[in-house]
């Protein structure tokens, strides 16, 4: 049995206290019991004695509530949400809030690191620096759960409570957009009064550089009062409030006209339109430095071809038109596809004189079914960039790792598809992730089973106080 850290045990704690050696990426610290036993303990931060209270025990390890802090982190600092924090009803959307913001960076590149070691056996050549912006008021799209508690006669809105299906009694938020954080109290008010109040389950933000939409989810049809109130609400507040009566295809404006909800990547003269359900990112403030940093790694030429992989919007692949000489964007959603079509023309048609797009096409294909068959089929380009949901680009990397395999005559290779004679795999890959375990699985494939090194690699901060990490890497064919 593995033995806890010999660490000096500062005079006077009780025999209970435990010393934090280090902090998982649900903020949670961890300590050795005398025994060994692990101890993940909510609240806790690396370097501190704190005594706890068990929740949960198992053989190998237990859970655990921080209940007195002996000896404090110089890291530890005051929480800025009154929401946030370890009592009954708090908010469960921020979970580093009591650690330095830059503390947090740093945990989330050591994740990125020892997910590609440990899970993928990559380490990167050079370790990017982390891309950082605001701390505060950064999101600019979130999911909204509203609940009209009848014991209560009162609405609320926010995210679910800390560990629990319940909704959070929110009364300001700072990492929402600030505009949208002074308007919880005001929404409650609003739905209170709707006729519908008790069939509204969902509000969803989505906010662009001028306008900031308001999608309500209601389970039963408005009444004419109750969407007058909306009207009235969005005046004088400016919001534009979308309706969904059903699923996401059913979203509609509430009344047409009006500003359009879209978004500029400045640095390349591109203006994106979208629809308030449409994926974009979170954080706009990091998705300009990101696409920034993807293109200047990607390194794209004039005369190269590159394919853009889950291109979604286009968010990418217009950019990347502004420098390349032919782009395919690839994408699963056939709506998404015509979005990034529709995107591609009005930026075509105000481009200034002299600095037209490449020739970009877009097409929709399920790219968790990709094969190398397929991958031959899209033709060979010169660079590609990754940018895939959770779930990673498993498929896809399976399906350029086969081709090598069958060049090299790996025992168990599947044979090459037809015309993969001259088809050559992309002498340059930017992968951007939102899951670094996915992304350490396919870097693994990329560069014990397709020919790739790990040229770097970089955490991307995305959520500040959340758990989720973002990061980019970029392989480099070996011999090019």
């Amino acid at each position: 049995m593995p033995q806890a850290a010999a660490y000096p045990r500062p005079a006077g704690l009780p025999e209970d206290a435990l010393r934090i050696d280090s902090i998982d990426l649900d903020a949670q610290g961890i300590a050795r019991r005398a025994d060994g036993k692990v101890v993940f303990i909510d609240g806790a931060l690396p370097g501190e004695w704190v005594s706890a209270q068990v929740t949960k025990r198992k053989n190998q390890w237990e859970a655990a509530t921080l209940t007195v802090l002996h000896r404090e982190s110089s890291l530890r600092v005051q929480p800025r949400c009154p929401h946030f924090g370890l009592h009954q009803g708090a908010c469960g959307g921020c979970k580093m809030q009591h650690l330095e913001a830059s503390a947090q960076v740093a945990v989330k590149q050591r994740v990125l690191e020892d997910n590609l070691w440990h899970l993928g056996k990559v380490k990167p050549e050079l370790m990017l620096r982390p891309i950082q912006g605001p701390t505060w008021g950064y999101r600019y799209r979130a999911r909204l759960s509203v609940r009209y508690v009848v014991k209560r006669g009162e609405v609320l809105i926010g995210f679910h409570e800390r560990k629990s299906r319940y909704v959070a009694d929110m009364r300001t938020c700072d990492v929402l957009q600030p505009k949208v954080s002074a308007l919880l109290m005001p929404l409650r008010a609003l739905i209170e009064s709707l006729q519908a109040r008790e069939t509204c389950p969902q509000i969803e933000l989505a906010a662009g550089d001028e306008v900031t939409a308001l999608v309500l989810r209601h389970l039963e049809p408005l009444s004419d009062a109750d969407q007058q109130k909306l009207r009235d609400f969005g005046a004088a507040h400016g919001v534009q409030w979308w309706l969904q009566p059903k699923g996401p295809d059913t979203v509609r404006l509430l009344d047409e006209g009006g500003a359009q909800l879209a978004y500029a990547l400045p640095e390349f003269g591109i203006t994106m339109p979208f629809k308030p359900t449409d994926f974009t990112q979170v954080n706009p403030h990091i998705n300009r430095v990101l696409v920034t940093r993807a293109l200047r790694l990607l390194q794209a030429q004039k005369h190269e071809r590159v394919i853009d992989w889950f291109c979604g919007l286009g968010n990418f692949t217009l950019p990347i038109a502004t420098q390349a000489g032919q782009v395919l964007g690839v994408e699963g959603s056939d709506a998404l596809v015509a979005r990034a079509r529709q995107n591609f023309e009005r930026n075509q048609a105000s481009a200034p004189a002299g600095q037209a797009l490449a020739a970009t096409d877009f097409v929709a294909r399920n790219l968790f079914d990709m094969t190398a068959a397929q991958l031959v089929a899209d033709g060979t380009a010169d660079r590609w960039l990754v940018d895939p949901p959770r779930e990673g680009a498993f498929a896809l990397v399976k399906a350029l790792a086969a081709i090598h395999q069958a060049r090299i005559g790996a025992e168990d290779a599947e044979p090459l598809p037809p015309g993969a004679e001259a088809w050559q795999p992309p002498q340059r890959i930017v992968y951007v992730s939102c899951n670094p375990a996915t992304l350490a699985r396919d870097a693994g494939l990329l560069v014990h089973q397709a020919g790739y090194r790990c040229t770097a690699a970089g955490a991307v901060n995305m959520f500040p106080h959340t758990a989720h990490v973002e990061s980019m890497a970029v392989f480099e064919r070996v011999g090019d």
